[in-house]
């Protein structure tokens, strides 16, 4: 056989089983928080009271604030480049196409609805611009721009990859916010996840057959509840991480709970993908094993906040994006942005584990078997 044979079965193989990222999605649907969020919040115009669209957000990627709270790209558009699929633009965005995908992410939202809150007495502490079941409305409102049929629109949904969150940190926030004993807000995990399956749920009745549904961060890892709970108990903090170990628990309690949950949707639909993205491990990976992954190894630090104010570089009077609040020369080497939310460079390596390992079961791009 010569070479022109070899050549011929390679331009075969080539056409028959392109690379699983050329082949995959033909659209790329986002739902979630901040974490996700590529603008919604802005849409109509900067808020006067949001820092997150000023500079020095964006600096990195964009060059400019795009109403991502980061300095560049998030883990969806990691993941949609890596597809070959445009970045989702945000949902509210004017002029936009969205037969491709949309990002219906935005700053604030929860996976609960407002009432929820408002029952248990933390209706004054929770700032909801939109939850989990508000978007899953606005992807109702948007299919006539998406798609052409209900039949144009399900075997479009078939081919497309669907991420829902994180969601859950917000909920959470809105109770530690207010102090509320941590015994209280573990009471709230179950009708949390429950909302998060509801809203999956949803999606597969749309025709969704690939779903990521990722977890939430371990928040005692971040520089804003390290600043606010001040170091007291030496107790209180693990001695190798200098994370909050409660507030850890509550995000491990909640990922747990969710990954059941996952469990039962997947043996209620069997013909349904449902992948569990992981936040939590990769940034304990970022704090034990910093150096591994290209970051100063340092007491959990923001990037972008108030420089010598406090250990963890994070004052709520000097945040990120306000007077006083200045980014550190290399944000490449920090996995906290402004303490509350990652770097470009943490968001892209969470993506890679999300899309290839190990930091999702299973990983997006792991073939069918």
């Amino acid at each position: 056989m010569g070479r022109q044979f070899f050549i011929c079965l390679a331009l075969i193989v080539a056409v028959l089983c392109p690379p699983a990222a050329a082949q995959k999605y033909a659209a790329l649907f986002s739902f979630g928080d901040s974490l996700s969020d590529a603008g919604n919040l802005c849409a109509d115009g900067i808020p006067s009271y949001l820092a997150t669209a000023r500079p020095p957000y964006g600096m990195t990627y964009f060059g400019h604030p795009t109403g991502r709270v980061s300095n560049g790209r998030v883990a969806v558009d990691f993941i949609a480049q890596e597809l070959g699929l445009p970045m989702p633009p945000p949902s509210k965005a004017h002029n936009a196409s969205f037969r491709r995908g949309a990002n219906f992410a935005i700053t604030g939202a929860t996976s609960v609805d407002p009432s929820f809150f408002e029952a248990h007495g933390l209706g004054g502490t929770v700032w909801n611009s939109g939850s989990l079941h508000t978007q899953l409305r606005w992807f109702d409102e948007l299919k006539p721009s998406i798609c052409s049929s209900p039949k144009d629109c399900r075997d479009l949904f078939r081919r497309s990859l669907f991420i829902v969150g994180e969601f859950g940190g917000n909920d959470y926030a809105s109770s530690l916010a207010a102090f509320r004993p941590l015994e209280e807000v573990h009471t709230f995990v179950p009708h949390i996840v429950n909302s998060i399956g509801k809203g999956i749920e949803k999606l597969i009745a749309e025709g969704a057959v690939e779903l990521v549904v990722p977890g939430v961060l371990p928040n005692g890892c971040f520089p804003l509840y390290l600043a606010i709970f001040r170091r007291q108990q030496p107790e209180m903090y693990g001695p190798r991480t200098g994370c909050i170990k409660d507030l850890n628990t509550l995000s491990w309690v909640h990922n747990a709970m969710l990954r059941r949950k996952i469990a039962e949707l997947r043996k209620k639909h069997s013909g349904v993908r449902i992948m569990y993205a992981d936040y939590y491990t990769p940034v304990l990976q970022f704090v034990l094993h910093a150096e591994k992954w290209g970051f100063l190894r340092q007491t959990p630090r923001a990037c972008c906040g108030a420089p010598g104010v406090g250990e963890h570089n994070f004052n709520l009077t000097h945040k990120c994006g306000d007077p006083g609040g200045h980014a550190c020369d290399d944000p490449s080497n920090h996995w906290s942005w402004d303490g509350v939310h990652l770097t470009e460079a943490a968001h892209g390596h969470i993506a890679k584990g999300w899309l290839y390992g190990p930091f999702a079961d299973p990983p997006i791009l792991q073939t069918r078997p």
